[in-house]
């Protein structure tokens, strides 16, 4: 199905179904472990267990790989080395070899798998591999490669992308001119994804034929990378993942537990299941760059800015790309006179990548506090400060609206809903006891972005319906999205729905990734059962122009017929993707937000504490209020991490992440959590698919670490720039106990 016209009047414009707050059909199983995850599969004969070896240094040589005590070792069936494993390519999707050769590009880069009967015995065999090292000087300090880095141009791959450098008007000469000023600098340090459910893969060969059970967001993209690093055709290949624990972009692409799986399976002639160490997971697998930016706005006394610009530094692996970080500066604001530019710096750290939302997450980490201190140079409320700079066009192409943006009115709603009159904007000055209290705001921004997907349709003879795509369930609520838009075009109740997801035999969908996958595979599940809803009419002797499904029967003129009456001399299958036109170039497809928190400093230690949180989103149709709701709460959870505790902390010397654990990597806990509440603004984008839905997980995320920054300095007028806003950053400043 071709997408080119907007959506106009569809069936799925009934919401008997789509829109309705459901419970997650997948929910039992997961709450009775009963989902199977990637480590979990059963039913395989002689499994053995596969343990990685990671390199010890940052960047150097291989000088020689002992193995000999280790395949001594009990219970050990082989061992594959580098060398090996013979010429193993590098897939599309990765910036560093996922196992290693004599060179070592990073810490914990994999160069050995062992194999034994036992997860015990690999483990300790593994510790007896001895490898011998020519350590060479690596790249690890940012700042220091930042000073010669280049301008850089780049794309996350899934929504976010900016040109080395874009101007639009004279920026320096209105930055000069203008009134009142702001230069100012932040930074945002490295991330990890620290998802709950470890990389994890089973392989098992039949013949050339070869089968992984992984957690994986993109099908399509791994089967196809997976082939391509070992050397064998796609349709020899088939890739598992029905159920993820968590990914955040960590599991977009293809990583070494898979490679490292399939190398040790075919080595043992046996199945091989590994997962990956959780100290290996920062090192190993990639991580969100951290960025150094700086913001320049120009504005007259009025509040109009005149001058906007945002450079980002960030670093990556050669041949890697920039965390993105201006992106949304192009098109947040107006403003006549505009720069955004991007440099970056080669490092040896491990590879840079898309973690959730990226290139907005941190980049409004940067621009929100940059307007707020702008609004109060100004001398302006920060809400109205944002509302005189709104535009409903591409800044710099006037002529190409937005399909849809209430950024203003998730302020203004929102504002009424926190009880925004009640703060103070002396900073400082409202206090609980030994608490400093303060409130911010951010604005969220998030792109919208289409990609095919395709997804097969059938009806059985029992009038169930079944749906199979490669799409994938992150923990985001796939299952229940896709049922319910098979259920309303269909006319059937929801559990009269099987759904089949995540596997490389059924056809290929946009996967889960960078807030496009609920809006594009359900696009591609309608796609799919308008042919089913055409198959079955026709079978009917209907006009399937006019043809209404509902109750589980088909109406037509004066025939009123049951659906299963369609399928009663055999299943009817139908299969369809769909593909977009130009609508999302002649209008800009984007989903706007507002975030507000409340924050209490302790005036004696500095300890923050965030109080209360509101999101206003406006994000087109929203399928499922309740997985949307549940989506955006911990997106906001994970930006109330970035705000205050989160950071990988790099070892200079050697080249690593030192806090590789969930001991010292810290992460938001429950008592970290305060109340929460998310308010939708009601949005249907018909010039976005045509479910005339959009998506909001990462929405969620975006402006939340600002909003958070901006309540801390209105709690204790000092101002902090660097993430994460941990106390040493404010103490010495606090004002006064007494």
């Amino acid at each position: 199905m071709k997408f080119d016209t907007p959506a106009g009047s569809n069936p799925i414009d009934r919401m008997s179904v789509v829109g309705r707050a459901h419970s997650r059909i997948d929910g039992p199983l997961k709450t009775s472990g009963r989902a199977p995850y990637a480590y979990e599969h059963q039913g395989f004969e002689r499994m053995a267990y596969g343990y990685p070896v990671g390199a010890a240094i940052g960047r150097g040589q291989i000088a020689s790989i002992d193995t000999a005590e280790a395949r001594r070792a009990p219970g050990v069936i082989t061992i594959v080395t580098s060398p090996d494993a013979g010429k193993l390519d590098k897939g599309k999707f990765n910036t560093a070899k996922l196992f290693g050769g004599s060179e070592v590009h990073h810490y914990h880069q994999a160069i050995a798998v062992v194999v034994a009967e036992s997860f015990e015995q690999a483990r300790a065999a593994a510790a007896l591999v001895r490898v011998k090292y020519s350590r060479a000087k690596g790249r690890f300090d940012l700042d220091e490669e930042l000073k010669h880095a280049p301008l850089t141009g780049g794309s996350s791959g899934e929504g976010s992308a900016a040109p080395p450098v874009k101007r639009v008007g004279k920026f320096e000469e209105a930055f000069a001119a203008a009134p009142v000023q702001l230069d100012a600098t932040y930074s945002t340090p490295d991330h990890s994804h620290a998802m709950m459910e470890p990389h994890a893969t089973i392989a098992e060969w039949n013949g050339d034929r070869l089968t992984v059970w992984t957690s994986n967001q993109m099908i399509d993209w791994g089967r196809g990378d997976l082939a391509k690093t070992l050397g064998i055709p796609k349709d020899k290949v088939r890739l598992v993942s029905p159920y993820v624990g968590g990914g955040f972009g960590g599991k977009l692409f293809l990583r070494a537990d898979v490679v490292l799986a399939a190398l040790g399976a075919k080595a043992a002639k046996r199945p091989v299941k590994l997962a990956l160490p959780r100290p290996m997971m920062a090192n190993n697998t990639t991580h969100r760059p951290a960025t150094r930016q700086r913001i320049r706005l120009g504005a007259n006394h009025d509040g109009t800015l005149v001058a906007i610009g945002h450079e980002s530094g960030s670093g990556d692996q050669p041949g890697g790309g920039p965390e993105t970080a201006v992106n949304q500066t192009e098109l947040l604001y107006a403003g006549a006179n505009r720069m955004v530019a991007m440099r970056l710096a080669v490092l040896d750290l491990p590879e840079g990548n898309a973690m959730r939302a990226p290139g907005e997450a941190p980049g409004l980490m940067a621009l929100e506090i940059a307007m707020d201190e702008m609004a109060e140079k100004l001398g302006m409320n920060p809400i109205d400060f944002r509302a005189r700079n709104d535009t409903q066009v591409d800044p710099a192409k006037p002529e190409r609206r937005f399909s849809e943006r209430q950024l203003v009115r998730c302020l203004r709603e929102g504002a009424g809903r926190f009880g925004w009159n009640r703060r103070n904007p002396r900073p400082s000055h409202v206090r609980d006891g030994r608490w400093l209290v303060g409130m911010g705001v951010a604005a969220a921004f998030r792109n919208h972005i289409n990609m095919a997907s395709g997804a097969r349709v059938r009806l059985g003879r029992d009038g169930r319906v079944t749906v199979e795509t490669d799409m994938t369930d992150i923990g985001t609520g796939s299952y229940t999205i896709i049922a319910q838009t098979a259920a309303e075009m269909m006319g059937v109740p929801i559990d009269a729905v099987a759904v089949r997801l995540g596997d490389s035999d059924f056809p290929v969908s946009a996967g889960s990734g960078g807030q496009f996958g609920a809006a594009n595979a359900t696009a591609g599940v309608y796609a799919a059962c308008v042919k089913l809803r055409e198959a079955v009419a026709g079978r009917l002797g209907l006009d399937p122009a006019t043809a209404v499904f509902a109750g589980g029967k088909v109406r037509g003129g004066s025939h009123s017929l049951d659906l299963r009456q369609a399928a009663a001399q055999g299943d009817l299958v139908a299969e369809d993707k769909i593909d977009f036109g130009e609508l999302g170039k002649t209008h800009q497809l984007s989903t706007f937000g507002a975030h507000f928190v409340e924050v209490g400093v302790d005036s004696f230690t500095g300890v923050t504490r965030v109080r209360r949180m509101l999101a206003v989103c406006a994000a087109g149709r929203i399928l499922n209020p309740v997985s949307a709701r549940s989506q955006v709460i911990g997106a906001m959870t994970m930006g109330l991490g970035a705000a205050l505790m989160e950071e990988l902390a790099v070892d200079p010397r050697f080249g690593f992440f030192v806090n590789h654990d969930l001991a010292g990597y810290e992460v938001p806990v429950h008592a970290d959590v305060p109340h929460q509440d998310v308010l939708f603004l009601e949005e249907a984008d018909d010039l976005a698919n045509p479910m005339k839905a959009k998506g909001v997980g990462e929405l969620g995320l975006c402006g939340v670490g600002a909003a958070i920054a901006n309540a801390v300095y209105n709690a204790t007028g000092v101002r902090v720039r660097d993430y994460p806003i941990t106390l040493e950053k404010h103490l010495g400043r606090l004002p006064p106990v007494a």
